[in-house]
């Protein structure tokens, strides 16, 4: 018998779980299987991985010399993966994905056209949730992977920052801020301002980069917090309210002229979107493909 990488990669997902049925969920196999394939690396080696009881089972000493070649092996895989997934513009596959509500209704479909013309033989199919959503999917391994807004802290999913994005005081046309060329914090507070709602990525940011400015945010003269952007929009628009949202999200409004774009001095509401998976998965060709294709330093012609 050879030792192969699915072995190893079923090893290191038992030993990272605890637990071989946890590992089966994650692998999407039958609990006997994984059994079977850890027995059969056990038998390679002549040496047992694992210490079992009826409660739990540990690493034995062997197993825990093992752990960090399974766990380079698996990023091998990763890294080769990316590597060769330029030159695969002809597979085939669908590519499932969440992404959170301005990455799924103002980002992604600027990409998926471009994308889709790389990788004419790859179906997607998205869905816009709240980061909540998404992260509970790839937990319960209905999604591959997500696209968010801010990073998860999580023992099980890996996050990585994909792309940049800028958040910016947005104006209706005619407003009186927009005849100003240098705008202070102190001079939007006499405005009232729609929002996203508390807890969401774009307050969230909003609110950390003021913090980070010594500003104090409570003084905003809040009138709504609303729960989509496009909803905020359509608020300024009919001049309820100035806002603080993600550029890209305004760029349709911006070039109707229904909208201007502002700065704040000294202040820049900078923040990435993530991509997110389960550290136990090794994503399929077609999401690798789609990561390598966000990670393009000319995604900007499109967005």
């Amino acid at each position: 018998m050879a030792l192969n990488f699915h072995q190893l990669h079923i090893f290191y997902t038992v030993a990272e779980k605890g637990s071989f049925s946890h590992a089966a969920n994650a692998l999407h196999m039958t609990q006997p299987a994984v059994t079977m394939q850890i027995q059969s690396l056990e038998d390679y080696f002549g040496v047992k991985l694992f210490h079992r009881s009826t409660k739990k089972i540990e690493l034995s000493e062997a197993g825990r010399t093992l752990m960090p070649f399974a766990k380079r092996s698996i990023e091998l895989i990763r890294e080769t993966d990316v590597a060769m997934s330029q030159f695969t513009q002809m597979i085939e596959g669908r590519l499932q994905l969440g992404a959170s509500l301005t990455m799924g209704e103002y980002i992604l479909p600027r990409l998926l056209g471009p994308f889709s013309k790389e990788y004419p033989n790859i179906l997607v199919s998205m869905k816009v949730m709240n980061t909540a959503q998404i992260l509970d999917e790839i937990l319960g391994h209905q999604l591959n992977f997500g696209l968010v807004e801010a990073p998860i802290h999580h023992p099980d999913v890996h996050t990585e920052a994909i792309l940049s994005d800028e958040l910016k005081l947005i104006v209706p046309a005619g407003h009186p801020l927009d005849e100003l060329d240098v705008i202070h914090f102190d001079d939007v507070l006499k405005y009232p301002f729609v929002l996203r709602e508390q807890g969401s990525g774009t307050r969230r940011v909003m609110e950390e980069e003021l913090t980070k400015a010594k500003v104090d945010y409570s003084k905003m003269n809040i009138v709504m917090e609303l729960g989509s952007t496009g909803a905020i929009k359509s608020a300024v628009e009919a001049g309820l309210g100035i806002s603080i949202l993600s550029q890209s999200s305004v760029k349709h409004e911006v070039t109707l002229g229904l909208f201007k774009i502002k700065e704040i001095e000294n202040i820049r509401f900078e923040r990435s979107f993530y991509a997110i998976s389960l550290n136990s998965t090794l994503l399929p060709i077609s999401a690798v493909s789609f990561m390598t294709f966000m990670r393009q330093e000319n995604l900007s012609q499109w967005l």
